[in-house]
């Protein structure tokens, strides 16, 4: 995935990643995209690796989302990723209390998390099935908080999503999966609950591939970027009951059979004063 950047993409892709960067510092918002959206998986790529550069702290896990439809037929992938950063991935611990953009998206969604269990080869950029469960090193219960300044970010496909962090803004890892060794994905039932109430139930099985899918992707897509993953890196692997739309004031309990509850309450960031 690698396309040979002008100086002038190069300068588009900066102040686009330093639009939606300035906007995650300060916890305010981009009304609109700022500037010509990207065409292509290597534009998107071009400027989230430009923001990553300009972020002041440790990439320690990814999220992977789903690429459906028409956009996956086009793309040709039916997956795409977005960095998690130390200051944003806590272990479940009570009622978490997560900040998002009130007046931006923010979304709760029940993942599986993979724990890495070694550094990946830098050089290494084709994995198959089988060599991406050999890095496994735990898998957990999660929820991803999908977040950014950008109200409009998912509906404008995922090249738009991809350019934002992925739409991530933190990932929470609880339990572990009991007896995950034995992959048995159609077995992990989630039910994901906003103020009490469920809005979905599903396993992993119902995402193309499951979790080791995911992993497969970002082992590749990582590599080619110069981003090897390492061991302890929590990859979030995709959406198990989808995507669920939340408020600042709002909870929100997650639940995988045999782990314990992730209990999430929603606030807003506070501005700088």
């Amino acid at each position: 995935m690698q396309q040979k950047q002008t100086a002038a993409n190069q300068a588009e892709a900066g102040e686009i990643a330093r639009r939606f960067t300035a906007a995650r510092r300060s916890g305010g918002v981009v009304e609109t995209y700022p500037g010509a959206k990207p065409q292509t998986l290597e534009e998107a790529y071009a400027i989230q690796d430009a923001a990553i550069g300009t972020w002041a702290d440790e990439i320690v896990g990814w999220k992977v989302g789903r690429i459906t439809g028409k956009d996956e037929a086009k793309f040709g992938v039916d997956r795409l990723a977005g960095p998690i950063f130390k200051a944003s991935l806590k272990q479940a611990d009570g009622v978490m209390e997560t900040a998002v953009f009130e007046n931006g998206f923010a979304a709760v969604e029940g993942e599986v998390v993979i724990v890495i269990g070694a550094d990946a080869p830098a050089e290494k950029i084709e994995w198959s099935t089988e060599e991406a469960r050999a890095l496994i090193g735990a898998i957990c219960a999660g929820v991803e908080i999908a977040s950014s300044p950008f109200a409009g970010i998912n509906a404008h496909g995922p090249l738009v999503t991809i350019s934002d962090f992925g739409n991530n803004n933190g990932l929470i890892v609880g339990g572990e999966i009991p007896d995950w060794r034995r992959l048995a994905f159609s077995e992990w039932t989630c039910e994901t609950f906003i103020d009490g109430a469920s809005v979905g139930r599903e396993t992993p099985a119902a995402i193309p591939g499951g979790p080791v899918e995911s992993l497969r992707f970002l082992l590749e897509l990582c590599a080619r970027r110069g981003l090897p993953l390492k061991k302890g890196m929590a990859v979030s692997t995709g959406a198990v009951t989808g995507v669920h739309e939340i408020k600042v004031g709002q909870s929100s309990t997650v639940v995988f059979d045999g782990a314990e509850p992730i209990d999430v309450h929603i606030t807003a960031f506070s501005k700088p004063a």
